[in-house]
């Protein structure tokens, strides 16, 4: 059985390799060249516009993409019968990016998670109170406007096709046959995709906190070139 687990992640690297192969080699490239010297890396790529998207989040709050105009925004989905373990390592999530957030405001104060709930089959959950509750018991001072927990349409938001390949991908071999819910994507200010990676390992949750922060960095070097009038 763990042959087969690790197979099956080795596929979905594999899949994301072919449909976004440039992104994945750019986080070492970009990291690498961020510690050696301070102006010498690579921007992330563009994939392009995702769409507009809206949902209400736990607390009846709607909210849509223009709301998050100036913010870098990562994009999962969780399950009300087993939020923590279905899908994406939730713990994970929290540990490495959440808790990021929120022990460094002032360095990564524009940093948002929103998490879609689907019944596991790929179907908008309306009441997400369930999940809700549990990133409160779960989470170390969780905070609703930092991390939110959304109904709405994540499908649509997850129709993307790059290279004549879909992130719509189907097979028994993916978690309620819908291989999009293992997939975290990470859009920049403006709603442009940057990333998409398995949200199933650490190592690849990892990843996507240091593309993260290469992507704040694209910022912070443009804010200081505009500064100094350049």
């Amino acid at each position: 059985m763990a042959r087969k687990d690790s197979a099956g992640r080795m596929k979905a690297v594999l899949a994301l390799s072919l449909l976004f192969g440039p992104a994945l080699f750019l986080i070492v490239i970009g990291i690498v060249g961020a510690r050696s010297c301070e102006h010498k890396f690579k921007v992330p790529d563009d994939y392009g516009q995702v769409i507009d998207y809206s949902f209400t989040d736990a607390r009846g709050k709607k909210f849509t993409s223009k709301d998050f105009k100036n913010n870098v925004v990562l994009i999962n989905i969780l399950q009300p019968k087993c939020p923590d373990s279905c899908g994406i390592s939730f713990w994970h999530i929290d540990q490495h990016i959440f808790q990021n957030v929120r022990k460094s405001k002032k360095k990564l104060g524009s940093v948002r998670i929103i998490s879609f709930v689907t019944d596991g089959k790929g179907n908008p959950v309306t009441d997400v109170k369930q999940v809700s509750d549990m990133l409160k018991d779960r989470v170390e001072e969780y905070d609703p406007d930092i991390w939110y927990v959304a109904s709405g349409d994540s499908k649509a938001i997850y129709d993307i096709q790059h290279n004549n390949e879909t992130l719509l991908q189907k097979g028994e071999d993916k978690f309620g046959g819908e291989g999009y819910q293992e997939l975290l994507l990470l859009l920049d200010r403006d709603n442009h995709l940057r990333m998409v990676l398995p949200g199933t390992s650490e190592g690849m949750i990892r990843r996507m906190k240091e593309h993260v922060a290469l992507l704040l960095k694209v910022y912070d070097k443009a804010k200081k070139a505009k500064r100094q009038g350049k």
